[in-house]
Order: C-alpha cells, then structure tokens, then sequence
C-alpha cells in the first residue's frame, strides 16, 4: 500500500529541519478518539479546546493531546487527568506535571508566561510540580489526521509501553506525517522521525544521561526551522551531543534576491561560536505531504550551506 510515509522515505527526503516549533508544550490527557483538529474534535469540550487554541496563539506555546497506548475506551466519565508542561530552550528545561479533573483550569494559565519558561502560573493554576519521571516519549497516532500516523505510530506506542518505558504516551499531530512513526521526547523537545523502537530507547537513554542522539532527528522544537538545521549542522561537525551544550544566539535573514536565505549564529556553553548559512529549498520530484492531500506537493527544505567557526571565538572574539 502506498503512503505519503512510503514515498517519502522512497525519496530519501531528509528529515533534518522538519520538527514542529514550541518552546514550551502543554499535554492534556484526553482519553477516546481523536478527529482531525483533535482540540474541538474528541470529548474534550469543543469550546474548551477553541480557547486553548486562541489563548496560545502567539506565545510559543504548543497544546496537544495525549492518552495512554492500547484501546480507547469511548467514554466522557470524568476522572483525573495528567497534565504536563514542558519548556525546550536550552539552559531553562524543565518538565512539570499536575493531576486535574477541571481541564478548563488550564484557561486560568498565563500562556505568555510559560512560553517564555515560567512554570509558576502552571504549579499556582493546576497545583503542578516537578516531573521526575521517565523521560516523556510522545508518539503521534493521530490517524484521523493522517493514517500513516495510526498505522506506524501506535505499533510503536504500544511496542514502548510494553517494554516498560512508563513515559509513553500517544500523543495528537506532531507534524510531518510523511515521517511517520514521528516522536517528540521530552523536557529537551528533539522530535524523531522514521522511529523504530530500539532506535527510540537509544534516544530516550541519551535523554537520561543529557545528549542528543542525532539519528532521526528532526530538529528542536524550541527553535524555527532554519536554526533546527543550523544547530544539527553544528551537532554533526563538532561532534557534540550534550543536549543542553549548545543554542542559537540570532537568526539574521539574508538578502539573496531569490530563495530565502539565513545566517544562524549557534553558540555553545564553552563561548565557541558558529555561523552556518541555511537556504530553503524546495523537496523534488513532487511527492504527497500527507495521505488525504488531493495534489502533490514540494514541501520546503532547508539545505546548510556552510558552518563556519570563528578563529577567536574561543577567546570571546
């Protein structure tokens, strides 16, 4: 059968610079199924999710939905939910997490805040704290959204679970379904695509120890795409995986008089600096983006151009 997953891995489309954009996630546990716009589309309550969606537009917060692996019972029985927020910026991550039975107490938040990685209006709004948990291993299953995402992500989010990774959970869209099985791993916020399981508990043993395993990795999901490539370019030719050891200091548009171009500056915690130049591409030949588009598509790209870094920058010049 073919699927927008099996032709783009037919393709050998990159996955690098693909990963969806939030520096801060809020997860609300939604159990049942899910439709398309899985916020005004499950037994959440229609007008609660339209809020959510309204209250975090603009603050570089993500809302999505998770439940447990396994059968979905279909029932509206209130009970008590998890909720989780997790901050992805380098030098501030942190994960907490809440138990509620009230979900419209997540309006009570201020969603400039937490995308800017205050996690007081969570613990005052929800009675949230620390998560010190399992890293969390968000597996996108939302097959109404794109079947690809049902028919590879729940294998592997019931494969996860069955081996004991307590931090899996089955997450709504996470972007790029034509990757699928597609992941995010939290609190670092690195997304995977093609995820295999063994793969995925090499990923999420990397998060224990604080480094990043770059196979399959899309990008960071705290910065935009052109600075997730920057960064992996930078991961790659410094041969550096601690997860928190580097960021991006500025992203500067370039005037090329055609396809969008950037200069990326990456800094890592030692003062190194890096100037890696990204232009955005277009995927050919046309290939379908998800399995319900009507026409072919040639979904962006970013290609690194070059990294460079300075002679003086480990001296602060």
């Amino acid at each position: 059968m073919s699927t927008c997953a099996t032709a783009s891995l037919r393709l050998d489309e990159p996955v690098s610079a693909t990963a969806p954009t939030a520096t801060t996630w809020l997860l609300l546990e939604q159990p049942g199924p899910w439709g398309a716009k899985a916020l005004t589309s499950s037994h959440l309550d229609p007008a609660l999710g339209r809020a959510l969606e309204r209250a975090a537009q603009g603050t570089g917060v993500r809302v999505a939905l998770i439940r447990r692996p396994g059968r979905h019972a279909d029932c509206h029985a209130p009970a008590p939910r998890h909720v989780y927020a997790a901050h992805t910026v380098p030098g501030g991550t942190w994960v907490h997490g809440a138990l509620t039975t009230a979900p419209d107490r997540l309006l009570d938040l201020d969603f400039t805040a937490l995308g800017e990685g205050d996690h007081r209006t969570f613990d005052a709004a929800l009675g949230g704290r620390p998560y010190t948990g399992d890293p969390l291993a968000l597996v996108c299953t939302n097959g109404r959204r794109d079947r690809c995402c049902a028919l590879l992500g729940r294998p592997l989010a019931a494969e996860l679970a069955a081996s004991g990774l307590r931090g899996t959970w089955e997450s709504t869209h996470l972007g790029g379904h034509r990757f699928s099985p597609t992941l995010l791993l939290l609190p670092y916020g690195y997304a995977y695509g093609r995820a295999e399981a063994h793969t995925v508990k090499e990923a999420l043993q990397g998060v224990r120890e604080g480094r990043v395993v770059l196979h399959g990795c899309r990008g960071r999901t705290a910065w935009q795409r052109p600075a997730q490539a920057a960064e992996l370019a930078v991961r790659e030719a410094a041969g550096e995986y601690g997860a928190d050891a580097l960021t991006v200091a500025r992203t500067d548009a370039l005037d090329a008089g055609g396809a969008p171009r950037w200069e990326v500056t990456v800094s890592h915690a030692d003062g190194r600096r890096w100037h890696v130049v990204v232009a955005q591409g277009a995927a050919e030949p046309p290939r379908p983006e998800s399995c319900g588009a009507a026409v072919l598509g040639g979904p962006a790209r970013m290609d690194v151009v070059s990294v460079r870094e300075p002679a003086l920058a480990r001296h602060g010049g």
